[in-house]
């Protein structure tokens, strides 16, 4: 029987591996603002699947030297206003928001609440609002992967279908019909919900990117995915599907580091 890791052991996916001195050369930003909940789980995702993570805070001025920033999940100044409209504001998002838009196209996840930031901040179109059951969820998702040419998609295949973790209360993604028929068209819808719809999002949408595709949001939580026997999967020992995440943090370190397009 497999020896399972403890849980502060993280140990990066293919240490020794020749190009794994590159992957650890590339250096992921995790923001934490105050309520943030998931920063720790982020940057443990990060140094999994390889690469440095970097703790950035609300406040900072400047991204430092950052090559990719993941928003992670919480609940950003307690979701006041409404879920991510204060942290919008932070001194950090303007820089995220600037080197995001920039000629450079620096890669952008946001999880959940970071997703929310996403909307709130423009850099994604849309807006979310509470779920339609008006409760709070909390369970396994099927997802579809419906664009595997992002910064943060590479690594999975179109139609591949994963499995990780959702847990929201403001989950519902809403757009005009016109928005939403150009993410259609456009390929900009990343993630579909598959088999249930846990929040009444509008055409099943669990994710979407910018228009140049370095810019990703998403419901569902990849970073709790990213370890066999803490993943979806763990309670029947299969743990197939306990890894569905870690593609996320490996696809945009190969971009990195690959310069994979």
């Amino acid at each position: 029987m497999t020896e399972l890791p403890l849980i502060g052991d993280a140990v990066a996916v293919g240490a020794d591996a020749p190009d794994a001195r590159r992957l650890a050369g590339a250096r992921i930003g995790v923001v934490t603002f105050p309520g943030t909940l998931d920063d720790r789980d982020a940057a443990r995702a990060v140094s999994l699947a390889g690469g440095t993570p970097v703790a950035l805070w609300h406040a900072d001025s400047t991204l430092g030297d950052v090559d990719a920033v993941v928003i992670p999940g919480g609940f950003s100044y307690g979701d006041y206003l409404r879920a991510g409209a204060i942290a919008r504001f932070a001194p950090l998002m303007s820089k995220i928001i600037d080197a995001a838009n920039s000629d450079a196209k620096l890669p952008v996840l946001g999880i959940c609440n970071g997703f929310q930031i996403l909307t709130e901040s423009h850099l994604l179109p849309g807006s979310m609002i509470k779920n339609d059951h008006l409760k709070f969820m909390c369970r396994d998702q099927v997802l579809r992967v419906e664009n595997s040419s992002t910064a943060w998609t590479l690594d999975y295949a179109e139609g591949q279908e994963i499995t990780v973790p959702l847990k929201n209360q403001d989950g519902q993604y809403i757009a005009d019909e016109k928005t939403l028929d150009a993410l259609e068209a456009e390929g900009r819808v990343v993630f579909r919900y598959v088999g249930f719809n846990p929040n009444g999002s509008r055409r099943d949408i669990a994710g979407i990117s910018n228009d140049a595709g370095n810019v990703v949001g998403l419901m569902p939580h990849p970073e709790h995915a990213v370890e066999v026997g803490f993943g979806p999967e763990s309670l029947d020992g299969i743990g197939g599907s306990d890894t569905d995440g870690l593609g996320f943090f490996t696809s945009v370190l190969n971009k990195i580091v690959g310069g994979a397009k």
